[in-house]
């Protein structure tokens, strides 16, 4: 590889490194300053399952229960045509006792399934032992890469990963989507996947430490960058693609995982070719930190 080539693969990771931190410190502000919108999975609420005529359709159930509440009414197919699940967050909004009157302009043909309501103690439960999974999941990756690698190479990678979710957390805060178990579910999942770049980066970046050891760490790392780099847009093109299809065609109840993925899969991509390279490179990893000791002879 060139050595012009290098230089110019270097300023790209150094200026792609400062749009990271950037990022990073601006996505903790706005989710501290604008907080979340918790869903029901966490504020607790009624969920009502209903079967109505095959012919009715969402918008009109959405206008329906718009004009007949206050509050903001989720309306989710059931899988089936005609079944639906409502969810809503006062308890006392619409009960099992008064749905049949308020689809009567709509039809007279309507069961209730079921209904349940999740408390908001229950809510508060789901939230801590979410953050509780999401701290979990880091604390075990951290001792997996500790063991994995050198801690200079680890900690590239485990700030990237911190970077992915603290992103994908921000977007949602900044728009307020729902934020529910779902959305949880893909943060965890971002977790997987940042982490599995980022690896194959930092195992690159040690081997060529160990082959070359005379070589700068700068170049070091763009090399490692550039020859992962066909794998990582392989990987991550072919990822977006599925989660693109999820997204425009696994309706609603998919939407906010898939949208979660997305940006994950994206901005994961750029943070272990930016924070995963140059935070080692600054901490100054050197071969002799992976060379192997001679066991001593002496007893």
């Amino acid at each position: 590889m060139k050595l012009s080539n290098i230089s110019k693969l270097t300023k790209a990771r150094y200026l792609s490194s400062v749009l990271s931190l950037i990022i990073m410190i601006s996505s903790i502000g706005i989710i501290f300053s604008n907080g979340f919108n918790w869903g029901l999975d966490f504020t607790g609420g009624v969920v009502t399952e209903v079967k109505v005529d095959a012919n009715i359709q969402a918008s009109q159930i959405s206008q329906l229960l718009a004009a007949h509440s206050e509050q903001e009414v989720s309306v989710i197919s059931a899988g089936e045509p005609g079944r639906w699940v409502l969810r809503y967050s006062q308890v006392d909004a619409e009960s099992s006792t008064n749905i049949a009157s308020v689809f009567a302009p709509l039809t007279e043909n309507v069961e209730v399934l079921n209904s349940s309501i999740v408390g908001p103690q229950i809510g508060q439960e789901l939230a801590e032992q979410g953050g509780l999974a999401l701290l979990v999941a880091m604390l075990c990756i951290l001792v997996y890469l500790s063991f994995r690698f050198e801690w200079r190479l680890a900690s590239g990678a485990l700030l990237a990963l911190f970077h992915d979710v603290v992103f994908v957390l921000a977007v949602f805060s900044l728009t307020q989507m729902e934020f529910n178990l779902t959305i949880l579910a893909a943060v965890l999942a971002i977790l997987g996947y940042s982490l599995n770049d980022s690896i194959v980066i930092a195992d690159r970046i040690r081997e060529v430490l160990i082959a070359k050891p005379k070589m700068a760490i700068d170049e070091i790392c763009s090399s490692a960058v550039k020859a992962t780099f066909s794998r990582t847009m392989v990987t991550s093109g072919t990822t977006l693609i599925t989660v693109a299809a999820l997204w425009f065609m696994g309706g609603t109840p998919l939407e906010g995982f898939s949208i979660a993925m997305f940006l994950g899969i994206l901005i994961g991509t750029l943070s272990s070719i930016s924070i995963g390279t140059c935070l080692p490179e600054f901490l100054n990893v050197k071969a002799e930190h992976y060379e192997v000791k001679p066991i001593s002879d002496t007893p």
